[in-house]
């Protein structure tokens, strides 16, 4: 196997992968919950997709399989299983749309400044730890609010509101980090 396919077939990729096939497997699992046992395995769903997030990283430096590709693939998995999730979540908890608001914002800023930074030479660099945080506390979320279906909604709308501060931290907290790539532009 030449090496750009030991790049994009490597333990930590394959993690990244498998998280990427968890989705429709979570969205039909929650959606077509009706007993508690089928929230219990949708929750499960979550914390094997929490799990291998946390895991491939940690795979990734120990075994020094970083790479370019990887660096790419995580945060497109993470991204797009967030967002099922948040999308799932909003049949059931209204106020979910204003948390999946500013997911797509900031995602979409993140997306056209990285654009923008690789297209004049600057490299993609890893996750930040704040980064690492917000990821975590939205696994958190959402596995609480799919392992807790019968929360009282007061509760979950703090919660929601909670998690959206911690998105928009992050992405204030984010600007700075593009900022100084842009100090490495290469036009």
């Amino acid at each position: 196997m030449n090496n750009k396919w030991k790049e994009v077939f490597s333990i930590p990729n394959c993690m990244s992968f498998f998280r990427l096939l968890l989705i429709p497997v979570f969205c039909v699992a929650y959606l077509k919950a009706d007993k508690p046992a089928d929230y219990y395995a949708a929750a499960g769903i979550v914390l094997l997709s929490a799990l291998t997030d946390f895991f491939d990283g940690k795979i990734a430096r120990k075994f020094h399989m970083i790479t370019d590709f990887g660096k790419f693939l995580d945060p497109v998995a993470d991204k797009l299983t967030h967002g099922a999730l948040v999308l799932c979540l909003a049949f059931r908890y209204p106020s979910m749309k204003y948390l999946l608001i500013i997911l797509l914002l900031k995602e979409l800023f993140m997306l056209v400044i990285g654009v923008i930074n690789l297209r004049h030479g600057s490299k993609l660099e890893g996750a930040k730890i704040f980064g690492k945080i917000c990821t975590a506390t939205q696994f958190v979320l959402y596995g609480l609010l799919i392992l807790y279906y019968t929360i009282n909604v007061n509760t979950a709308n703090v919660l929601i509101a909670i998690e959206t501060l911690i998105l928009l931290v992050t992405w204030g907290l984010y600007i700075p980090v593009f900022v100084k790539m842009k100090k490495t532009w290469k036009y």
